[in-house]
């Protein structure tokens, strides 16, 4: 049993592309998990049921070897409440900006100014990632992305904790139960 980690994500779901194939002109992709591998997101992620999970992106070439993917991630999840147990349906919806580069690219060191600050765009796309060999497993992007969009709390509407109930005067007015202890020692 491997720990937790991308090649999981990877097996789950997965869409290599090539990177050789990939021009300056933006290729669109439609990405969509079958019910394997819509089981295998389930089981990673612990949830009940992942009912749709798909995503359409854009990639292009940036810089010289560089690989820019992005889009939208679309998906539905079925989890648990954290309260009663019943099933919640999530939808998710994540914005994909990624950046990937080869591995030992100088464009993957962090850009520092000269005071040694990182130079990070906040509008822009995350750091790059890295990627070995020719290509770029789309499929892990994509669940990578839709992980983020998952509610590690979910809650039917309406439910509520039993902690959560206020209590009402009468009910603060109970006697102390060392009172009955104090009228049982007169006797």
């Amino acid at each position: 049993m491997t720990s937790h980690n991308k090649d999981a994500d990877q097996s789950a779901f997965s869409y290599r592309v090539k990177v050789g194939h990939v021009s300056a002109n933006p290729v669109q992709v439609h990405v969509e998990a079958d019910a394997r591998e819509r089981a295998a997101l389930a089981e990673l992620w612990k949830v009940e049921a992942v009912n749709r999970l798909k995503a359409d992106l854009q990639i292009n070439r940036w810089k010289k070897d560089g690989i820019r993917i992005r889009g939208q991630v679309d998906g539905e999840l079925v989890q648990a409440c954290v309260v009663t147990l019943e099933p919640v349906v999530t939808e998710i919806r994540q914005e994909i900006d990624q950046i990937f580069v080869p591995e030992g690219s100088k464009l993957a060191r962090i850009v520092t100014d000269e005071a040694g600050e990182m130079l990070l765009d906040p509008e822009g796309p995350d750091l790059p990632e890295t990627f070995v060999g020719d290509t770029i497993d789309a499929g892990a992007l994509v669940a990578e992305f839709a992980a983020l969009g998952i509610d590690p709390y979910p809650k039917k509407p309406g439910a509520q904790f039993a902690g959560h109930i206020e209590s009402n005067d009468a009910e603060d007015r109970r006697p102390s139960p060392f009172a009955v202890l104090k009228d049982w020692k007169k006797d």
